[in-house]
């Protein structure tokens, strides 16, 4: 006789395993990402179609918790379960139980080390902004829209004093629950592409409302309203009066996370960004000026 008993004849209960996984979604069909009163929220299906595969209660942790509006590339999460299920099953089971507006893009086993939101090294976000004299129509929920000619240039050349270690006060949201302003970003770049102005960032973490608040300030250099000094000037100040308008949150996208090397997630994080996130090409800004 083997030495080795299935779980359910030798008494014993079901090892727990947990699981990192990539979401993508359209933050306009939903209220965020978090659960609360108003429904329905990306972490509230998801625990709920979670629940329906693994035939017990779930709960996910999330990378970024993003506002009503925003959207998601590869949010990244994890949870835990005791269902034995492959990464196949778990795939095709919870995008049968998903609403249209987001997908599960892959589903892996993780050491019970791993933690989405306290093992992120950096997280990506794009803003995207249709700049053009007319409003758009097919792209009105993602994206901004600033009618007004834009300076490219003035805007990445501003952005680049927010590069490195800063108390970034002046672009915190007035909800922000952290202990520290200080954040590290890591990189950051405005780009045209036709029509389009994207602005990409990475950094460590992000205060609430902070990118949309830089995204605004950008814009406001953008169109000539201030220098590019100003942005700086404004850095230092650490007083989010000073600072330009929080721009509308159905331009931005969190792109995704990065985690150390040993979790073995950086072939998943780069396919299902489907970004050059290290190279920092894509993001924008723009608001009805």
């Amino acid at each position: 006789m083997s030495d080795s008993l299935p779980a359910a004849l030798s008494g014993s209960e079901p090892a727990t395993q947990r699981y990192a996984l990539a979401i993508e979604y359209d933050g306009s069909a939903f209220y965020g990402w978090q659960w609360q009163r108003q429904s329905p929220t990306v972490q509230e299906v998801l625990e709920q179609a979670l629940s329906k595969v693994a035939d017990h209660a779930c709960q996910v942790q999330a990378a970024g918790r993003t506002d009503r509006g925003v959207h998601a590339r590869a949010q990244i999460a994890h949870f835990d379960s005791t269902a034995q299920r492959d990464q196949r099953a778990w795939l095709l089971g919870l995008n049968a139980n998903l609403p249209p507006a987001a997908t599960v893009l892959w589903v892996k086993p993780v050491s019970g080390d791993f933690h989405a939101r306290f093992s992120a090294i950096s997280r990506s976000y794009t803003y995207r902004i249709c700049n053009r004299r007319v409003r758009p129509a097919l792209e009105r929920d993602f994206s901004a829209w600033c009618h007004r000619p834009l300076d490219t240039e003035a805007m990445h050349h501003a952005a680049q004093s927010l590069l490195g270690e800063h108390d970034f006060s002046s672009f915190r949201g007035s909800g922000c629950q952290s202990r520290s302003a200080r954040r590290k970003v890591l990189s950051i770049a405005v780009e045209r592409e036709g029509e389009w102005v994207n602005i990409q960032i990475t950094a460590n973490a992000f205060l609430y409302h902070m990118v949309r608040n830089i995204a605004g300030s950008l814009l406001a250099v953008g169109t000539g309203e201030h220098s590019h000094e100003w942005l700086q000037q404004t850095l230092a100040a650490r007083d989010r009066t000073q600072a330009g308008i929080t721009a509308p949150a159905q331009g931005l996208f969190f792109l995704s996370a990065a985690y150390p090397e040993h979790f073995g997630l950086s072939h998943q994080y780069l396919q299902a960004s489907g970004q050059r996130i290290g190279a920092v090409k894509q993001a924008a800004i723009c608001q009805q000026a």
